[in-house]
């Protein structure tokens, strides 16, 4: 090692040693253990050298060979890495491309097939499956999260993540990275798409029921029909204060703690295997070096015995980048003292050889050393691979028309219609002209992590329809002028060109209706950082363009964050946000524009209208005072483009009776919501039902409102239902300035479908645990 702090490594490495032979015996552990999967880990455990311990905490990639038929693993690299360094986990092998199920399997079994030939231990291989089995081509792809946020129904969560897992498996890999549940609480950070959205208990839930999905019942005997997770990325990586990717946030403790630790807690407790840990840092401490949060909030506080692995090269941030560490073999040595278990590399096997040398030198504890390497082999050994390195079983449904099923109707109940003047649903006898960058694209409807990294859904899944084609199949007179297209040249996802808006102009003199589709090229992580969140001026300029024919305009937002379109949504007549609804996206879209299809998505996210302006529903009531009748208006928004929970139905509904069965209450109560819901429209429609609260009266500020419930209903013309929410009263409870939990005594105003009701807490509560 270059340079050593000796005396911050002293303290780290008693820290270390001191919490890996304690275990926080007065909370129920995260994941009840299992004593023959810990017999098994320490078997095997037992008869490891040091050197081996090492490579079983690492992870690398191993690039293959090319040749004119496929690719190959290099053999020879592939005896250097587990023979030499003895490394237990590859990800991500196949040159940044989705390959056949056939093909992964088979270069998966050849690592498998050496590892235990060498180690007598199973490798465990990772894939970044994020929508689905989005690195297979015959895989089935859903839509993206902020989609399946979007319909505020779990069930999507549950089959996306049950589809995932069986599809995933079938081709011989056991683990996926994935769920992202950051809150994306920050339109401008490039990954935002990847979340369920902006509110902590919409994540928990979606989070929770795909990691449930994904991991089936028991997550100490993970069966062949089911994966790994890895719950990402924990936490506070979607706020940036710089709004790019992977660079510093700055979060109050008791923010970091009520909000953005919750969806976390939530999967942990849920039986998530593993955790990939935030690239960048929170408050001035890289979180792959925060033993605060790793060890003291996870292992810990919710004595969690799962496995903690670092992002892409992240250990090497440390001190390339951070300049916390003064060398490689030093930034090892915080990372892993920190509670990192496996370092993603992803390149270099030397860094075995760090482990080796950091274990000799006392600088990381065997302590420290041990407990990661049980965790390692405890996820290897819920998982079977001790007894199934591979497998062979049969995997009908595999790329099946239920999939495909789920999937458009998941997509049919994402996309969100924020605007309507009248125009739609369309009668279909128009004459329809579609324009814009994004209505003959499978690339934009699907996203990043779609088939390669930044997404390249028209190379390798031609099959299914654009927007375009979509329309063209549905309805009978549909001409295509595009106006401004993106130029696909690598790395210029962000660049369009507008010389053909002369030629949409003239088109749309001679149609009915416009449909101009807009938005963003697919990107993914730092590729699609941002200067400005407007919609690029070129594409602005057609729809303006446009809007001076006198022609009705339908927008359609195709994109992965709400870009800013202040200055032209008074220009058109409707506008549907389709984000990123994947392969069946095109067709959803022209079932919802003609009307066979029924809008019911909200937004899962603010849409801001000014820059200057960007924020979250759950803002301080500081922030913005309207006051109505004297009083402040806790229904109140800010000047924002949509708020959160907006959209539109072809059906109307009326919300009544607003009841809670109790007016006063104390901590450990339920109060028992109920509220009438009434299709007074003359369509059958789905709706999402949202309760929130607001705290009145606070020791700290309070949010102006938050959601605590939400239930999806759907309701035929004329028909009422009755939706009851089972609330907790520790709901309302929050992290105060001494950093506790505090459930207070005064008012509180429940509320739903834009109804009140006043309830009090009759006794403060404040709890000396970490979590409630």
């Amino acid at each position: 090692m270059n340079r050593i702090k000796p005396l911050i490594l002293l303290m780290l490495a008693a820290a270390t040693a001191l919490s890996a032979c304690s275990s926080n015996n007065s909370v129920k552990p995260a994941i009840t253990p299992d004593r023959d999967v810990e017999a098994k880990v320490e078997k095997v455990l037992k008869g490891m050298t040091l050197k081996e311990k090492a490579g079983q905490m690492v992870q690398l990639t191993i690039l293959t060979l090319e040749d004119d038929t496929h690719e190959a693993i290099d053999p020879a690299k592939l005896d250097r890495i587990i023979g030499e360094y003895k490394v237990g986990s590859i990800l991500n092998v196949m040159h940044d491309a989705a390959h056949s199920r056939e093909h992964t399997a088979a270069m998966v079994r050849q690592i498998q097939e050496k590892s235990m030939e060498v180690l007598g231990i199973p490798c465990i291989y990772g894939l970044d499956m994020i929508h689905g089995a989005s690195y297979l081509i015959e895989g089935s792809l859903y839509p993206q999260e902020i989609n399946l946020a979007a319909t505020f129904n779990r069930e999507y969560a549950r089959l996306m993540g049950e589809a995932m897992a069986y599809e995933t498996r079938a081709a011989q890999v056991p683990w996926v990275f994935s769920p992202v549940m950051d809150l994306g609480r920050d339109p401008r950070w490039p990954r935002m798409w990847e979340s369920w959205g902006e509110d902590p208990y919409l994540q928990a839930e979606m989070a929770r029921t795909e990691t449930e999905a994904l991991q089936g019942d028991d997550p100490n005997h993970i069966d062949l029909d089911h994966v790994a997770v890895s719950v990402k990325h924990y936490m506070g990586y979607g706020v940036p204060a710089s709004g790019k990717d992977r660079t510093p946030a700055y979060i109050v403790d008791n923010d970091l703690r009520e909000k953005f630790f919750r969806p976390f807690k939530e999967c942990f407790q849920a039986g998530a295997l593993t955790a990939m840990v935030n690239s960048a840092s929170i408050n001035g401490i890289p979180t792959h070096a925060n033993k605060r949060l790793l060890t003291g909030w996870v292992k810990e506080d919710l004595d969690w015995d799962g496995m903690l692995v670092t992002d892409w090269a992240d250990i090497d941030n440390l001190y390339q980048r951070d300049h916390v560490a003064a060398d490689k073999r030093e930034a090892v040595a915080l990372g892993i003292n920190a509670g990192i278990d496996m370092i993603m590399d992803p390149y270099d096997p030397e860094c075995v050889n760090d482990i080796v040398a950091l274990a000799e030198s006392g600088a990381i504890p065997m302590a420290r050393i041990d407990d990661a390497v049980r965790r390692v082999l405890r996820l290897k050994v819920r998982l079977g691979l001790f007894d199934h390195p591979i497998w062979d079983k049969e995997y009908p449904d595999f790329g099946c028309e239920r999939f495909a099923k789920e999937s458009y109707a998941a997509a049919v109940e994402s996309e969100v219609l924020l605007k309507n003047e009248g125009i739609l649903p369309l009668k279909g006898t128009e004459r329809i002209l579609v324009c814009g960058p994004n209505a003959n694209t499978l690339r934009a409807l699907n996203g990043g992590w779609s088939y390669r990294w930044q997404g390249s859904a028209d190379e390798f899944a031609p099959q299914y329809n654009t927007i375009l084609e979509a329309l063209q199949k549905r309805f009978q007179r549909v001409n295509y002028v595009p106006g401004v297209e993106y130029d696909e040249t690598p790395n210029m996802w962000q660049v369009d060109d507008k010389t053909g808006i002369f030629k949409a102009v003239a088109a749309a003199l001679i149609s009915d209706v416009v449909i101009c589709c807009v938005g963003e090229n697919s990107y993914c992580e730092t590729p699609g950082n941002m200067d400005d969140l407007n919609l690029s001026e070129n594409q602005k300029d057609l729809v303006k363009a446009l809007s001076g024919t006198g022609k009705p305009i339908v927008l359609v937002l195709n994109e992965g964050r709400p870009r800013l379109i202040g200055d032209i949504e008074p220009l058109v007549d409707a506008v549907v946000d389709v984000m990123l609804p994947s392969n069946y996206g095109g067709d959803a879209l022209a079932a919802l524009l003609s009307g066979d299809e029924n809008f019911s998505g909200k937004l899962p996210f603010t849409y801001s209208k000014h820059i200057n302006a960007l924020h979250t529903y759950d803002y301080k009531v500081s922030e913005h005072r309207e006051v109505m009748e004297g009083s402040y208006n806790y229904d109140a928004v800010m000047d924002v483009q949509w708020p959160f929970g907006h959209g539109l139905s072809y059906t109307t509904f009326a919300y009544s009776g607003l009841t809670v069965d109790r007016e006063a209450f104390k901590a450990g109560d339920i109060l028992n919501v109920s509220v009438k819901v009434t299709n007074t429209g003359k369509r059958t429609g789905k709706e999402a039902v949202l309760l929130y609260s607001s705290d009145l009266v606070a020791s700290l500020i309070p949010d102006v409102k938050r959601l605590r419930a939400f239930e999806k209903i759907e309701l035929q013309p004329g028909e009422t239902k009755t939706v009851t929410f089972a609330l907790p009263a520790n709901e309302l409870a929050f992290v105060g300035a001494d950093g506790k939990w505090r459930l207070e005594e005064g008012d509180f105003r429940l509320a739903c479908g834009g109804l009140g009701a006043m309830v009090r807490c009759t006794q403060t509560k404040v709890w000396d645990t970490p979590n409630i």
